[in-house]
C-alpha cells in the first residue's frame, strides 16, 4: 500500500537521454498499465533532465511521444484508442473504450460517479477491474467528468479518462474534457489520441 492521499507514484526503470521507461503504482499497490497525468509528470521531468523538448516515456508495452509547448504545457501522443459497442451491467449503460488501460464511459450526471463508479470498477463483468467515468456533454467539444479510478476511488483528474469520455462522446476532433482537478484538451485523429495539458493535475 503506498502513502495515503496520493493518486500513485512513479517509478522511473531505466533512462536514456531523453527516453525513460517507468512503472505506475496505484495507492492500493497494484501496478497501472497506463496513466495519461502520469506519463505528463515523467515528460515533464526528463524534458528538465535532459534538456530535450521532445521526449520519451514507455510504460508498459506502450511508447509514448511527448513534447514541451511555448505555453509550458505537455503535449502527448497516446496512441491507439479502441471504443467498444455500448454494454449494460445491471442499470447501468456504458461504452467501453481501451486506452492502453481499461474505461467504462457513463453518460449521464456527473454526481454518479460516487454510485456507479465502485459498482463497475469491482464487478465480475471486469474480471481485472475498470476505470470509470460519468460525463456530461456541456457543449459541442466540451464535457464535464467525474473519474472513479481503478485501484484509486475517486480521483480529481485522470488523463487516459480524459481520452476515453472524449472518445466515448464525440469520435474525431478535439474535445475539453473539464474535471473538478482541471482541464485537459483531447484531440482524436482516425482512432489516435494525443492529450494536452499542464505539467502537473491541479489538485485544488
Amino acid at each position: 500500500m503506498l502513502a495515503r492521499g496520493t493518486d500513485g507514484v512513479l517509478e522511473i526503470l531505466s533512462r536514456d537521454g531523453g527516453w525513460a521507461e517507468i512503472a505506475i503504482w496505484n495507492p492500493d499497490g497494484s501496478r497501472a498499465e497506463m496513466s495519461g497525468n502520469g506519463t505528463r509528470i515523467a515528460a515533464t521531468w526528463l524534458a528538465r533532465e535532459s534538456g530535450e523538448d521532445d521526449v520519451q516515456v514507455r510504460v508498459g508495452t506502450r511508447e509514448v511521444r511527448a513534447r514541451r509547448l511555448g505555453d509550458g504545457q505537455i503535449e502527448q501522443e497516446l496512441g491507439q484508442v479502441t471504443v467498444g459497442p455500448q454494454e449494460q451491467v445491471e442499470d447501468v449503460e456504458f461504452t467501453p473504450v481501451s486506452v492502453g488501460n481499461p474505461h467504462a464511459v457513463v453518460v449521464g450526471d456527473p454526481d454518479e460517479i460516487t454510485r456507479v463508479g465502485p459498482l463497475l470498477e469491482t464487478h465480475q463483468h471486469f474480471p481485472e477491474r475498470t476505470n470509470v467515468q460519468v460525463a456530461r456533454v456541456d457543449a459541442p467539444g466540451r464535457v464535464i467528468a467525474r473519474v472513479w479510478e481503478r485501484g484509486v476511488g475517486e480521483t480529481r483528474a485522470s488523463g487516459t479518462s480524459a481520452v476515453a469520455v472524449a472518445a466515448a462522446t464525440h469520435g474525431d476532433g478535439e474535445v475539453v474534457v473539464v474535471f473538478p482537478g482541471g482541464e485537459l484538451t483531447v484531440r482524436l485523429e482516425q482512432g489516435r489520441a494525443w492529450l494536452t495539458g499542464p505539467p502537473a493535475v491541479l489538485l485544488d
